[in-house]
Parts: structure tokens; C-alpha cells; sequence
């Protein structure tokens, strides 16, 4: 295979990887399905509703994820706690997974912290209606589909 192929081999399958959903709240998960499904984003949805399957996952896959959506607000452990988890563990740092909060629960506190403190790559509040959400996720997707970051190279 020429090397022009390989790297476009590398690149999309790396942009094809798992979306990880970790949201509690059922009726979120059946929109968001929905939404993932009508925006023709063919990524695997990988959901979970608490942060330590989230944490055993990401440290056991094979697969290199493409995206993470956290709620902040989690049984057990809030999507912030796992985040610091998440930077303070070496190899999932070196998986370099872009991570953003999608959450109802917004206040300054929170998002100061998420950008100072941690390596979030983007704190979004969910929208009030369907359209809005489908809007927010169409950018956020098509954001880091033509984002350069380490799993792209």
C-alpha cells in the first residue's frame, strides 16, 4: 500500500473510532440516539452510566475512541472526578482521547475548573429542544472531524 494510502487509512479509522456516551438519565440517551441516527454519524455509540465502567473501559480497550461526551452530574462519581482520573492515569493521557462535558449542569465554577485544572477540550450545555441539541452535536462532530490532534497522525 503507498504511503498517501496508509496515512489516509490511519486517519480515517481513527476518526471512525467509538463515540462514549456516559449519560444517567434514560430519556437523554433514546435523544441522543436518535439524534446520532438522523445526523448520519455512523460511529459506534458506546453508553454507560457510571464513571468507573467508563474508566475499566478506556483502560482495557483495544480501540482507540474518537470522542467522549461526559455528563457531569453521575451516580457514584461526578464527570469531573472521572476526567481528573482520566489525566492523572499515564496511558490514557498518551491515548490523547478529545473529551468534552455536554451536560444540563453549567455554573463558572465547573467550566473554570474543567479548563484550568484538567485537559477538556470543550464544556457545552445541552440545548433546550431537539433542534438546538442536533445543532450542538453537528458542530461538535464536524468540529473535530477536521481537528488535528495526536490520534490523527
Amino acid at each position: 500500500m503507498p504511503l498517501c494510502g496508509l496515512f489516509f487509512k490511519i486517519f480515517v479509522m481513527s476518526k471512525r473510532g467509538p463515540i462514549i456516551i456516559i449519560e444517567d438519565d434514560e430519556d437523554d440517551k433514546e435523544l441522543f440516539s436518535i439524534i446520532f441516527k438522523e445526523l448520519d454519524i455512523t460511529n459506534k455509540l458506546i453508553w454507560f452510566n457510571r464513571p468507573d465502567e467508563v474508566f475499566m473501559y478506556l483502560k482495557t480497550t483495544t480501540e482507540q475512541p474518537y470522542l467522549i461526551y461526559s455528563d457531569v452530574n453521575l451516580p457514584k462519581q461526578s464527570g469531573i472526578e472521572l476526567k481528573r482520573r482520566i489525566d492523572g492515569d499515564p496511558q490514557l493521557r498518551t491515548k490523547s482521547i478529545p473529551f468534552i462535558f455536554y451536560s444540563t449542569s453549567v455554573n463558572q465554577k465547573i467550566v473554570n475548573e474543567a479548563y484550568t485544572q484538567m485537559t477538556v477540550q470543550g464544556f457545552f450545555q445541552k440545548g433546550h429542544d431537539l433542534q438546538e441539541i442536533k445543532r450542538q452535536i453537528r458542530v461538535i462532530h464536524d468540529y473535530w472531524q477536521l481537528c488535528k490532534h495526536p490520534n490523527t497522525q
